[in-house]
């Protein structure tokens, strides 16, 4: 028996709460902190950079020469890049989160570290729902080794999220949970495309929104993240967290169908 699009769906989302549980293994630290910096940008680059591009790319071309092709994707990226910018203005600073969280200027950080990436995971998890959804339903075995792949692409961006959230608050279930709300953006993408905006939802619409959703994830990796990992007091961790999370995403990107 045949597991249906939506249920596929919501199980790779819920994958993303697996990367969360794996992080509450263990305490919470500034080197993991930092470690775990690096991993988020090295996953963040690499699924934009070596995953989401060369398919825009690919699309892209079919329609148009190559340097209006090139033009499109460049102007798209910096529109996300631009969104990332102006997403990072409303959230909270960290004066703010001190008031909540304390005096730790390293707690504050963290918190804004987990909440600039959860946010760009979101909007990326979102689209990545309903494509989903629609390779299950034009294929099923496809749909299934889809929802596979992108499965191992959510365990780490589960990572991502739970380390910075879990030291931020001094709490590994809520890491963890953090980790598995972002995932559930999944099978709300694919909610929305059944039931509400089916019609809007066509390759070239979700090919444009992945290349904006690359643009904002680059803009966090470069202007937040990778920052984060290299500072002086733990770069070897930082360092290796972002080779870490280059090489697992290169395997999850293996994985795509």
């Amino acid at each position: 028996m045949q597991a249906s699009p939506i249920v596929l769906t919501t199980l790779a989302g819920l994958s993303t709460g697996l990367g969360g549980a794996l992080a509450a293994l263990a305490k919470p630290s500034e080197t993991m902190l930092a470690a775990s910096a690096g991993f988020a940008g090295g996953v963040m680059l690499t699924a934009s950079l070596a995953d989401l591009m060369p398919e825009a790319l690919e699309f892209y071309s079919g329609y148009l020469q190559p340097l209006p092709c090139g033009g499109a994707i460049v102007t798209l990226l910096a529109l996300g890049m631009l969104t990332a910018g102006l997403l990072g203005r409303l959230l909270p600073e960290e004066t703010e989160l001190a008031a909540k969280y304390g005096q730790n200027t390293a707690r504050t950080k963290a918190m804004r570290t987990a909440l600039i990436t959860g946010t760009a995971l979101l909007l990326h998890n979102f689209p990545e729902g309903v494509l989903t959804l629609f390779a299950g339903t034009a294929d099923p075995a496809l749909g299934l080794r889809t929802a596979l792949a992108i499965a191992l692409h959510n365990i780490p961006e589960g990572l991502a999220v739970a380390v910075p959230f879990a030291y931020a608050t001094n709490s590994r279930a809520k890491g963890a949970l953090a980790a598995l709300v972002s995932g559930l953006a999944e099978p709300a993408g694919a909610l929305v495309a059944l039931f509400l905006f089916r019609s809007l939802f066509t390759t070239g619409f979700l090919t444009g929104t992945m290349v904006l959703v690359a643009g904002i994830m680059i803009w966090v990796a470069l202007a937040q993240l990778l920052p984060t990992a290299f500072a002086p007091a733990h770069r070897l961790p930082g360092i290796l967290g972002a080779a870490a999370g280059c090489l697992l995403m290169l395997l999850g990107i293996a994985a795509l169908p």
